[in-house]
């Protein structure tokens, strides 16, 4: 017997809410992979229609849910994903031309591509780690990446999975190491810089 409620919290990190039933009474549990269409982000106050059950300690929770009604709106995700593609695009660019014109060393380019897929990588993996409750990677280390000059992937993944997106306190440092890390790209491009480089390259 289908029940019906609306989404009174949702979790976008671990993939989990609690709906309310139209009836009242208790909360009812609800993980996405209870939903038929999962190609939807469930949303807060949006209307679902579910089947109750019960979980292995017998509290109640949701199966076999569907989505009522017309969806809340919300912004378009093809335009969040949107402005990440032309960032990323318009810093490779820029390193690519850097790369031409001998400003920095030619490897620059194919490392900034290695990082940034490793760290795209470690956040799918940490994405997937959320949803089934396991072992998470500690933050301190995607902002390593970040840092280290994985942040274009950082920002692609925070936007396709919907990770690490939210947070304020997270948000903030990322865009701290962006920043850094873009200073430190800027600073290769004078002589100090240069210089730097050249040591460090030629003690590898």
């Amino acid at each position: 017997m289908q029940s019906k409620g609306k989404i009174s919290t949702w979790n976008d990190a671990k993939g989990f809410g609690f709906i309310t039933p139209n009836t009242g009474g208790k909360q009812v549990f609800i993980h996405i992979s209870a939903f038929k269409n999962r190609t939807l982000q469930p949303a807060v106050n949006q209307s679902v229609s579910y089947t109750l059950s019960t979980d292995k300690r017998g509290r109640p929770c949701a199966k076999m849910a569907i989505y009522v009604g017309k969806r809340l709106p919300q912004k378009n995700r093809n335009q969040k994903i949107s402005l990440p593609i032309f960032v990323i695009t318009v810093f490779f660019s820029i390193i690519c031309v850097s790369a031409y014109m001998s400003k920095t060393p030619l490897l620059m380019v194919p490392f900034y591509i290695v990082i940034s897929l490793i760290t795209f990588i470690v956040y799918a993996m940490d994405k997937s780690a959320a949803l089934k409750d396991r072992w998470r990677t500690q933050e301190s280390t995607l902002h390593f990446l970040s840092l280290a000059g994985g942040w274009p992937g950082a920002l692609m993944a925070q936007q396709l999975f919907r990770h690490k997106s939210k947070k304020q306190s997270f948000r903030f440092v990322f865009w701290m190491t962006v920043l850094i890390n873009i200073v430190g790209f800027v600073w290769l491009h004078f002589p100090s810089g240069s210089a730097a480089l050249n040591i460090l390259t030629s003690t590898l």
